[in-house]
């Protein structure tokens, strides 16, 4: 599968109902509509070392646990404050409606959608460099958080799961795609070549 661009599906979708914590819909009043498309300058900069490549990426979010209530396929929690990241990005629509659902409960406006506007092939690159360490963050945390006394946690244990199966899996091609996406401005044509996520062998 080629990149699929998530924004205009999500731009579609700022007006009208989105996802709920509680499995049903809301809709967000007028002032708060759009402020998911980083409104402050400085979010990039913050971002989390832990959010994936992508248009989404969380830096300075709440810590109220609220984004896996409705995107547990893309949002997980950082085990110093709680605050949120993504760690997969959409794939279609209904992924993307969830994770705007996610973004739009966060009250410290946390989240942004313009991660295109800032990530480089070279910034690719170098975060699938280092993709050890948070390959190593989330196997850590599932050990710890599996056995939790707290049922928020070991359901978030499930996440850190995926997320290092995905390391491990898809991500790589889903950043080769990606990379083309930022290079060329379109996605990869079936049979395409993609370009390397690497020039170091590693």
């Amino acid at each position: 599968m080629s990149y699929w661009d998530p924004l205009p599906a999500v731009r579609a979708a700022e007006t009208g109902p989105l996802p709920a914590p509680d499995g049903g819909t809301w809709l967000p009043s007028a002032e708060f509509r759009g402020r998911w498309w980083n409104p402050r300058p400085e979010r990039w900069a913050e971002r989390d070392w832990r959010n994936v490549p992508g248009p989404f990426y969380g830096a300075g979010t709440d810590t109220c646990w609220m984004g896996r209530l409705i995107a547990p396929a893309h949002v997980l929690y950082d085990d110093e404050w709680g605050a949120e990241f993504v760690y997969r990005q959409p794939r279609d629509t209904a992924q993307a409606l969830a994770l705007l659902g996610a973004v739009a409960q966060d009250p410290m406006v946390g989240y942004a959608c313009d991660g295109d506007d800032h990530w480089t092939p070279e910034l690719v690159r170098d975060w699938w460099r280092e993709r050890g360490r948070v390959r190593e963050w989330a196997a850590a945390l599932d050990r710890t958080w599996s056995v939790s006394d707290r049922a928020a946690e070991r359901e978030a244990a499930g996440g850190s799961r995926e997320y290092v199966a995905y390391i491990d899996g898809g991500l790589a091609q889903d950043l080769r795609h990606y990379l083309f996406w930022l290079s060329e401005g379109r996605p990869a044509n079936p049979g395409e070549p993609l370009p390397p996520l690497s020039t170091r062998g590693a």
